[in-house]
């Protein structure tokens, strides 16, 4: 069976007629820094396809909230002693290949969520830094599987999701940085008890081995970044190349030495990458897990999204 036959699929013109009497959606302020270094966003995005998916993401926040008081009103037995559950983060998981964008759909979706809510704490955290770090990778022969599974440190990332659901703290989590293609060793981003966070990585709903909870356990609602795995190859090239200029002056950047040599011998640096770890990632790991996502936004050969597929059920 079709993944897709569980989902109502609206194209562009259709979606973007999509609202409700919720909050209104200005235009992003400064929309060209939180678009990633190849990807393509307009005002126009913003306004057709981004301010229904807020309305969405509106509508879920209000579900959410009404269940949990209506579980707390059934538990309550004495009504002067009503039974209140501590808020817990809504939280949102976003999805996809590398290249394909993620990246550049959380970042806007945090920016216009944070500006929809005013009085509400938006967060948002990739799980990158839940990589093991190249030490530890080359230690176990995981080097050239990096970003595969095994890659991850999912334990540490189901506990820390855990902890984001019922902790009262705020709550640490380790960053990663492409410059150096590492975890940046002693330094972390911080969860401070948000209302709202996004989480995005191209884990995120995959399944540990040997685990009783997922990571999309913990989330509220879920969006995958889709789009033909020819499209994405292209852009993985563009986003190399770009990495490659800005590296050919920086002897501490990752890239560097890569940059050094002549492009054709770059793109087959590029090329190896892509056939032998992001492709079989994606076939293999990544793209089987679009099924669990309430929400996949489908990209055309423009970046620009021209479907948008909504879960049945």
């Amino acid at each position: 069976m079709s993944q897709f036959k569980l989902y109502t699929r609206y194209t562009r013109q259709e979606w973007q007629q999509f609202q409700y009497d919720g909050p209104e959606i200005a235009p992003v302020q400064q929309l060209s820094d939180l678009v990633s270094l190849h990807d393509r966003l307009s005002q126009r995005d913003v306004r057709e396809v981004y301010a229904p998916l807020v309305h969405y993401v509106d509508i879920a926040i209000r579900s959410a909230k009404k269940f949990q008081d209506t579980k707390d009103q059934f538990f309550t037995v004495y009504p002067e002693q009503p039974v209140q559950t501590p808020a817990v983060p809504f939280v949102i998981g976003i999805s996809g290949s590398v290249a394909v964008g993620k990246s550049t759909t959380a970042r806007v979706l945090h920016q216009l969520l944070k500006e929809t809510y005013p009085n509400r704490k938006v967060e948002m955290l990739t799980t990158d830094g839940f990589l093991y770090p190249n030490a530890v990778l080359e230690q176990q022969g995981l080097l050239k599987r990096k970003g595969f599974p095994e890659s991850y440190d999912m334990v540490a990332l189901v506990n820390f999701m855990s902890m984001v659901k019922t902790s009262r703290e705020s709550l640490r989590y380790p960053l990663y940085s492409h410059e150096i293609y590492d975890v940046v060793p002693n330094e972390y981003g911080i969860v401070d008890q948000p209302d709202i966070l996004i989480v995005e990585g191209i884990n995120v709903f995959q399944l540990p081995q040997n685990q009783q909870l997922y990571v999309s356990d913990f989330f509220d609602l879920s969006i995958y970044v889709d789009a033909e795995s020819r499209n994405i190859r292209k852009w993985y090239r563009e986003r190399f190349d770009l990495h490659m200029d800005l590296a050919q002056n920086d002897p501490s950047n990752y890239y560097y030495e890569i940059s050094q040599q002549p492009r054709e011998e770059a793109h087959e640096y590029a090329d190896e990458i892509w056939y032998s770890i992001n492709l079989p990632n994606l076939v293999q790991y990544i793209e089987p897990t679009r099924s669990r996502a309430d929400i996949i936004l489908h990209k055309a050969d423009n970046h620009a999204i021209d479907s948008v597929y909504v879960r049945k059920y």
